[in-house]
C-alpha cells in the first residue's frame, strides 16, 4: 500500500523523493521506537502485520452495501422483553412462580423464582407495524428504518465475557475487537483520520479496553478514544511552542538513534510511525469534527444536545459527533452509555428495573433515533450500517418484583441502513422470553452479516498468528441472508 510520494522521483535529482516515512526509518526518530519498544512488550509483531495489512487491502471480496459502521453499544443488556419483543403470555403468568420446562438451548431457573411481566405497553408502529415498548417512543417513530433481531444468544450470562464476545468473537482477552477488524479490512478512507473512534461517555464496560484493542492485528487498528466530557482527546493540542516541540523530538531522536540502528529491522516500527502519522494529522482535524457549534440549532435539538442534564446532552453530542465522524471518513465508530449509577453496567438492572430502564432509554432514545433520522435525509444510511446491540438481554423472572437477572439464551438487537431490510423481525423467542426458538443467532452469525455488507467475507478475512489463520467469527459465523435487501 502506498503512502505519499515514496515511489515518486524528484525532478532534476539524481536519487528519488524522501517520503516523511523514509526520513523517519534513516533518522531512527525516537519517538516511533519509543511506541513500538511498548507494542514489543505486549507481543505484537508490528512489521509483519503491517506487511500483511498492505497486501490485503488490494480489492474487497464482494461488491459492498455499506461503507463504514455505526455501533450503539447499550452495556449490560436492554430487557428484550420491556424493549421490542413483546410477551402477553409473559404478562398473563405475571406473579406466578417461575416453572420452565426442562430445555438444553435455554438457561435454567433457581428455586423461588417469578415470572415478572412488563410494566411498558407494546404497540405497533410505521407501515411495518413492528412491535415497540413505551419505553422507546422515539425508536417507535424509525421503526420502519430498523431490523429487530429477536434470537440472539450468547455462551455464558457474564458482562465480561459477553462483552468481549460482542466485540472481538471471544469470550476471553487478547483478540482483535470488530472495529480492529473492519479498519484491518478496508484500510482507511480518510488519512487524517484513525480508522476506528470509540466515543466514551467515561465508563468502559466490563473487560476493559480489550474489547477496543487491535491484539495480534496492528497497533494502528485499534480504537481512539474521544471523551463526551471535557477535551475530547489528549494532548490533541500541544502544549509546547513549535520551537520546543521540535527540540523534544530532536533529544529524542539523538536519545534513540543507538537503538534503532541496533535493531536494524525498520519493518517492526511501521505501526508506530503511522500511528504517530496519524496523530499529527489529527491534530487539525478532530478538533474540528468534535465542535458541533456550527451545526444548525434544529440539528442540535433533534439529537437532544441542549437536553439540560449532562448524562443526556452528552451521549447526545457523541451521536452527532458519530455523524460528523463517518462523514468525514471513519469507518468505525462507537458509542458506549453513560453510567448513571456506577455501580454496575448502564442497562444492568437487577433490581429498580422500572426507574433504571427508564433513566437509560431517556438518555439514549432520542439521540440514536435522531441518527437514524440524520443519517438518512443526508443520504448516509443507505451505506451506514447502525448496530445497536447489549451484549445481553435480560431474564423474564425475578427473585422480586422490579429486576431482571443476565441472560443470553435468547435477546433483541436491531440493524438498520447498510443494506439492511428495514421494517421487519427476524427470529424469535418462546411465549415467556426464556429461549430463542425460530431462526437461532450467535454473535458470530452478527459479524459475518456486518463484514458482508462491507464487502468483506468473513472465512477470508484473516490475519496470521500463532501458526493458524485468524479471523473475527473464528471457525462459526454465517451471513443471515434473510435480512439483507
Amino acid at each position: 500500500m502506498t503512502l505519499g510520494p515514496e515511489n515518486r522521483s524528484c525532478p532534476g535529482c539524481e536519487a528519488p523523493a524522501s517520503s516523511r516515512r523514509d526520513f523517519l526509518r534513516r533518522s531512527s526518530m525516537g519517538f516511533g521506537w519509543l511506541a513500538f519498544a511498548g507494542l514489543a512488550n505486549n507481543g505484537v509483531a508490528a512489521g509483519t502485520a503491517e506487511s500483511q495489512f498492505s497486501s490485503l487491502q488490494s480489492e474487497l471480496h464482494y461488491a459492498p452495501r455499506a461503507k463504514r459502521v455505526i455501533f450503539l453499544f447499550m452495556d449490560g443488556g436492554v430487557s428484550h422483553v420491556d424493549s421490542f419483543d413483546p410477551k402477553p403470555e409473559l404478562t398473563r403468568q405475571s406473579g406466578q412462580p417461575a416453572k420452565w420446562r426442562p430445555d438444553p438451548l435455554s438457561q435454567s431457573i433457581s428455586a423461588g423464582r417469578k415470572w415478572l411481566g412488563s410494566p411498558w405497553e407494546f404497540k405497533q408502529y410505521g407501515q411495518s407495524g413492528l412491535w415497540v415498548s413505551d419505553l422507546f417512543p422515539h425508536a417507535a417513530k424509525v421503526v420502519d428504518e430498523l431490523c429487530v433481531i429477536r434470537s440472539l444468544t450468547g455462551e455464558t450470562p457474564l458482562h465480561g465475557a459477553q462483552s468481549l464476545l460482542m466485540h472481538t468473537g471471544r469470550s476471553i482477552a487478547a483478540a482483535p475487537s470488530m472495529g480492529s477488524w473492519v479498519s484491518y479490512g478496508l484500510g482507511r478512507e480518510n488519512e487524517q483520520l484513525p480508522g476506528y473512534v470509540l466515543l466514551n461517555n467515561d465508563w468502559i464496560p466490563n473487560g476493559g479496553f480489550q474489547n477496543f484493542a487491535s491484539s495480534f492485528l496492528p497497533a494502528t487498528h485499534q480504537a481512539a478514544l474521544v471523551r463526551a466530557k471535557g477535551t475530547p482527546v489528549d494532548n490533541i493540542v500541544a502544549a509546547d511552542s513549535p520551537d520546543l516541540q521540535r527540540a523534544k523530538l530532536d533529544f529524542l531522536r539523538h536519545q534513540d538513534g543507538a537503538f534503532a540502528r541496533a535493531q536494524g529491522d525498520s519493518e517492526a516500527i511501521e505501526s508506530s510511525i503511522h500511528n504517530y502519522e496519524t496523530a499529527a494529522r489529527m491534530q487539525t482535524l478532530v478538533p474540528q469534527l468534535c465542535d458541533v457549534s456550527h451545526e444548525s440549532a434544529e440539528t442540535l435539538s433533534l439529537y437532544g444536545v441542549d437536553r439540560e442534564n449532562d448524562f443526556d446532552k452528552f451521549y447526545a453530542l457523541q451521536c452527532l459527533r458519530a455523524r460528523r465522524l463517518i462523514e468525514s471518513g471513519v469507518r468505525f465508530v462507537e458509542i458506549t452509555c453513560p453510567n448513571t449509577h456506577a455501580n454496575n453496567s448502564p442497562w444492568d438492572q437487577h433490581g429498580q428495573l422500572k426507574l433504571r430502564h427508564a433513566e437509560n432509554a431517556r438518555i439514549t432514545d432520542q439521540p440514536v433515533s435522531a441518527l437514524i433520522i440524520d443519517l438518512k435525509r443526508r443520504g448516509l444510511l443507505d451505506d451506514t450500517l447502525v448496530v445497536w446491540a447489549g451484549e445481553m438481554g435480560r431474564t423474564p423472572h425475578s427473585s422480586g418484583t422490579d429486576g431482571r437477572d443476565h441472560h443470553v439464551s435468547g435477546y433483541t438487537i436491531w440493524m438498520a441502513g447498510g443494506g439492511i431490510r428495514g421494517g421487519m423481525t427476524y427470529g424469535g423467542t418462546d411465549e415467556m422470553g426464556m429461549s430463542a426458538v425460530e431462526n437461532r443467532l450467535d454473535i458470530h452469525d452478527i459479524h459475518a452479516t456486518i463484514l458482508r455488507q462491507l464487502g468483506l467475507d468473513h472465512e477470508r478475512l484473516t490475519f496470521r498468528f500463532g501458526g493458524r489463520d485468524m479471523r473475527l467469527t473464528d471457525v462459526q459465523g454465517r451471513v443471515i441472508q434473510e435480512i439483507l435487501a
